[in-house]
């Protein structure tokens, strides 16, 4: 399937198409992660329950950022 980069407002972007959209489940707002692995490009739906707990972790490692850093020593 061939999709073309076009200029979104001061971005650039593609569409999704609706049947890709739909096999997979998403639609519009459901967040994506983007990597890279070789030439190409790789995109798969975000696990919001694996956000949230990012989340959490880096409130927990700001708050005892002291703490953690005399345990690591």
């Amino acid at each position: 399937m061939n999709v073309t980069i076009r200029k979104i407002g001061n971005s650039e972007g593609i569409i999704i198409p609706k049947e890709v959209l739909d096999r997979l489940g998403l639609k519009a707002g459901d967040a994506l992660e983007l990597s890279t692995n070789g030439g190409g490009l790789h995109l798969q739906p975000l696990e919001e329950d694996f956000s949230r707990q990012l989340e959490h972790a880096q409130r927990f490692m700001d708050k005892y950022k002291v703490a953690l850093k005399k345990l690591a020593e």
